[in-house]
């Protein structure tokens, strides 16, 4: 009993001792950038403070131009396309090509030396002229230009409207488990330093921007809630945003925290809506969709659907900590119904019905829970962010509508009957006999097809949450999510981590459930 006891105190002090060890790195991003509509096209500067709190020395940096993914046949966004997306190579052959160029790197006002990988040309490392000690920084300043390319992948313009995401250059991760760098893929998403961004956008204009961050632009901001207000309540007729025909551009300035990306989107026809929502802490948090006046639009409700996503996320995980959220309604796209970024979201789902569309934005506004919030690696562990958030929306599909997106309209009305509870069970014991023969725990570039990704990462992972839910208990489930929120958020977890919170919190060995993950047959 006594060498159990003293067992039971070394791991909870070395769980403790690992907490307290944690680190990872720091970024202040300062970006100024003006969009050239006719160019399809933005110049734009850089001021990052690059703080290490590393245990490490650094002598280089590597830095992600993730724009050059579009540039030519070379890359490995190409090379993905063409070995299991035909749909996608043909977009990306057919489509005017970007990259990002007019780079001119300085560490400290100090010109350095840059290196190209060797393999990819949206990677570089930048060469430090001195060693980076633990608890010091550095500033790294460059220019950029960005020319778009058409929208196919997440980045580009569609007429005279424009997706800028992944747009600016960034460093690579460095954490406990080493460098991160990695080519942009589409099939496959980021991983990002945490930190704060304070980004000044020059625009025409008569143009709308939708943003990561919070506007402090106040008549901008102003004009939109103005117009947004009157448009909550409206079906048709939408009020539009007043435009200041006196100067040609404007300049809009942007600020966010605790945050590990920035993307914004722009165009000349939105529809603002907007309204405001209160947690239950009694927090308000101001909620945007922007989106075109199309004929029977689906979007009349969108502001609501934005709502009840961030109302029942912040009682299922934990409260929704920024002071903004946006959805933003875009072109169809071949690969998703959608993507994330921090407080604003791009939903490419342009036929889709009420239901559909709220299960749309419900598990993209998600994602600033899995995936921005709790920074996990997206390629690496793919399910650690888009899994899990599956679950979480196909929990939210039950409980709102008694529907499910995998099998929208095939449902019998019969099933819809049922309580959520009992409903969830059915559709998940159907789920599993839907073919799913790889492991769940497979890094995105390893899939073989977009549709075997979608299948494993986020139906099986989905799957694989509701079996741990029920084998925990809801109750100690739930109690157990909220831990893991509460102790890693604005962090980089690991799946060994997020297994160290369930088991803390449920007093159970879970190797079992965490050998399901490996698991290439139905779970």
């Amino acid at each position: 009993m006594k060498r159990l006891a003293i067992l039971i105190l070394t791991l909870t002090s070395i769980n403790a001792s690992a907490q307290q060890n944690y680190w990872q790195q720091e970024v202040h991003y300062t970006i100024d950038v003006k969009l050239n509509v006719a160019d399809k096209s933005i110049n734009g500067f850089e001021q990052l403070e690059y703080i290490n709190h590393s245990p490490d020395t650094l002598t280089y940096i590597w830095f992600h131009l993730w724009p050059n993914a579009y540039k030519n046949n070379s890359t490995a966004l190409y090379n993905q396309y063409k070995e299991g997306d035909k749909a996608g190579l043909s977009k990306f052959k057919k489509a005017d090509k970007g990259y990002i160029d007019s780079l001119n790197f300085k560490i400290n006002d100090q010109s350095i030396k840059v290196e190209a990988d060797k393999e990819n040309i949206d990677i570089v490392k930048l060469i430090l002229p001195q060693p980076l000690l633990p608890g010091n920084k550095i500033n790294i300043t460059t220019p950029f230009y960005v020319k778009f390319p058409t929208y196919f992948s997440r980045s580009g313009f569609i007429d005279d409207a424009f997706a800028v995401c992944q747009w600016y250059p960034k460093p690579a991760v460095y954490d406990r488990k080493g460098w991160h760098p990695m080519p942009y893929l589409n099939m496959g998403e980021y991983y990002s330093e945490f930190g704060s961004f304070n980004v000044n956008i020059t625009v025409p204009s008569n143009y709308i921007v939708a943003a990561t961050g919070s506007l402090q632009t106040e008549d901008e901001l102003q004009k939109l809630k103005a117009a947004g207000k009157v448009n909550k309540t409206r079906t048709k007729d939408f009020e539009r945003y007043t435009v200041n025909t006196s100067t040609p551009t404007k300049t809009l300035q942007y600020k966010a925290e605790n945050v590990h990306d920035f993307a914004w989107f722009t165009d000349n026809d939105f529809i603002v809506q907007y309204d405001t929502l209160a947690l239950a802490s009694g927090k308000i948090v101001d909620a945007f969709t922007f989106f075109t006046n199309n004929a029977n639009t689906q979007w009349s409700n969108s502001v609501d659907h934005v709502e009840d996503a961030v109302r029942n996320y912040s009682k299922w995980i934990g409260e929704y900590p920024y002071p903004t959220v946006n959805a933003v309604e875009g072109p169809g796209n071949v690969s998703s119904g959608g993507m994330e970024y921090p407080m604003v979201t791009l939903i490419t789902s342009p036929s889709a019905d009420k239901e559909t569309l709220d299960a749309v934005i419900t598990h993209e506004v998600g994602h600033n829970w899995f995936y921005g919030i709790l920074g996990s690696n997206e390629r690496l562990h793919a399910w650690m962010d888009e899994g899990l958030n599956t679950f979480f929306q196909f929990r939210y599909e039950a409980e709102k509508y008694r529907s499910n997106s995998v099998f929208g309209n095939s449902l019998p009305a019969e099933l819809k009957q049922r309580g959520p509870s009992e409903f969830l069970g059915i559709v998940y014991n159907a789920l599993n006999e839907l073919p799913m023969n790889e492991a769940i725990e497979t890094a995105s570039e390893k899939f073989k097809t977009k549709d075997e990704y979608g299948m494993v990462v986020y139906l099986k992972t989905a799957i694989w949450a509701y079996l741990l839910e029920q084998g925990l208990g809801s109750e100690v489930f739930e109690k157990a999510i909220h831990t893991y929120y509460d102790k890693w958020k604005f962090r980089h977890p690991y799946p060994e981590d997020f297994k160290q919170v369930l088991e803390e919190v449920s007093g159970k060995n879970l190797d079992a459930y965490f050998e399901l993950l490996k698991q290439r047959s139905k779970l």
